[in-house]
């Protein structure tokens, strides 16, 4: 076998391992929105059922804002260790996380420790989740044939999608053909003791593939940074408020339309919630199947037209949209469905234009915390206040929120350099040589 067919057989397994590891790591991370009617009660014993489903909710957000947390460490330890050690140690964490939750006693067995204790679980995920996105960024685009960076890299919002679309289709599953009380007292922690299986699969098939040659060549060339972190933020301080204004607007609708619009609608407008689940579920494999495309046009067009059709798009249809949500599957499907395409060609984009902002010195660092930040604070707190403004009757509230995220969004976009067509850092620079800004 020559070496090339070699190099191309290792990208294919590379890009494999990336990827289904990813969609364990997220089916993990997403099966706790979709489960939280059903475990609510067992760790939040209120009376009222929209404020033990907003309690879940806020658990969900700090989990959200631990995402930071972990991006600025596991993306500093898959600068300085690798990408395959990073997304080796985050795998762990995630599923170790939800092994915890699967067998945690309820608040009637050991009182205020249960959501304590499930609030750490969370926290844990959080953490693991902040430090995945960087470094499986990284890892699938270092990985990229020539000129297809935004395909590779749009592998990892598949199987962000991929991962919440399993969650999903097993809560779908679960809810059809569970009955409540099987659901609220065993059956949502079968979901999650399947999502800790499942992290070892994971596991297998990133201890399986080398390294990136982008991080080999830094590591060979003795140009591995000793405070990733530090660089960043010293030397690439545009880029990283950069990354989180070009997250914030899809990473709140991606929360609202695919994670707890169900729990959402059920309270606002009596929609079965499985109903609203199933049309979810098609919504996001709508959204997952199209991000390969909107990936190879994005290479081919532009990361700029793509993210600019998603924002404009967005800010345009997302009110009407919710004006014509009613409690029949077909008009939530209707609305989901329509955002699935515009969402589709914000995350085909992502993963490259993130990386495309900083050097292999510090790329998973610099993705890993402003995106954890953007995350936590747009993706994590629009459930809660999807959730917070049904249940105060001023849902209005949250709709203008949203339509504002994406208008800024737009303006991050519409100044963005276009970088499709940016050459790699092929070689480390010079030891006395400065990092400086590629934006």
């Amino acid at each position: 076998m020559s070496k090339r067919a070699h190099s191309d057989a290792d990208r294919r397994r590379s890009l494999v391992a990336g990827t289904v590891g990813n969609l364990v790591e997220w089916f993990d991370w997403s099966v706790y929105g979709f489960f939280v009617p059903y475990f609510a009660a067992s760790f939040f014993p209120v009376e009222d059922r929209a404020a033990r489903i907003l309690a879940a909710f806020a658990v969900f957000a700090v989990g959200f804002f631990f995402r930071p947390l972990g991006g600025a460490i596991l993306g500093s330890y898959a600068d300085r260790r690798g990408r395959r050690a990073g997304m080796t140690l985050t795998i762990l964490l995630m599923a170790g996380a939800s092994a915890l939750i699967a067998v945690l006693p309820t608040y009637a067995q050991i009182g205020v420790a249960a959501p304590l204790l499930l609030t750490l679980a969370r926290c844990v995920q959080g953490f693991s989740a902040g430090g995945e996105f960087g470094t499986s960024s990284a890892f699938l685009v270092e990985n990229a044939p020539p000129g297809r960076r935004a395909w590779a890299g749009s592998w990892q919002q598949v199987s962000v999608g991929a991962g919440t679309l399993l969650a999903s289709l097993l809560a779908s599953v679960m809810f059809s053909v569970g009955t409540e009380e099987f659901l609220t007292s065993w059956g949502w922690r079968i979901a999650f003791g399947i999502g800790a299986v499942l992290g070892l699969l994971g596991l297998w098939l990133r201890m399986a593939v080398p390294d990136t040659e982008a991080f080999t060549r830094v590591k060979d060339a003795g140009r591995v940074a000793r405070r990733p972190l530090t660089e960043v933020l010293r030397e690439h301080p545009r880029a990283a408020l950069r990354v989180i204004g070009l997250v914030a607007a899809g990473t709140a609708l991606v929360q609202f339309w695919f994670v707890s619009l169900p729990s959402v609608l059920n309270l606002k407008t009596g929609v079965e919630i499985k109903d609203a689940q199933v049309a979810a579920m098609l919504g996001l494999a709508l959204f997952t199947i199209l991000q390969p495309v909107s990936g190879r046009l994005s290479d081919r067009f532009g990361r700029r037209p793509l993210l600019l059709f998603f924002a404009i798009g967005s800010a345009l249809t997302f009110i009407p949209l919710m004006s014509t949500v009613g409690q029949t599957m077909s008009s939530v499907l209707v609305a989901v469905s329509v955002s699935a395409v515009l969402l589709a060609a914000y995350a085909g984009s992502l993963a490259a234009v993130m990386a495309e902002q900083f050097p292999p010195e510090v790329r998973t660092a610099g993705i890993s915390l402003p995106y954890g930040i953007a995350v936590a604070v747009f993706g994590g707190l629009a459930p809660v206040l999807a959730t917070a403004t049904v249940q105060a009757g001023r849902f209005w509230v949250f709709e203008g929120v949203m339509v504002a995220l994406c208008v800024a969004s737009a303006l991050v976009y519409r100044r963005m350099r276009e970088t499709r067509d940016d050459r790699w850092h092929k070689a480390p620079r010079p030891a006395d040589e400065r990092v400086s800004d590629p934006a």
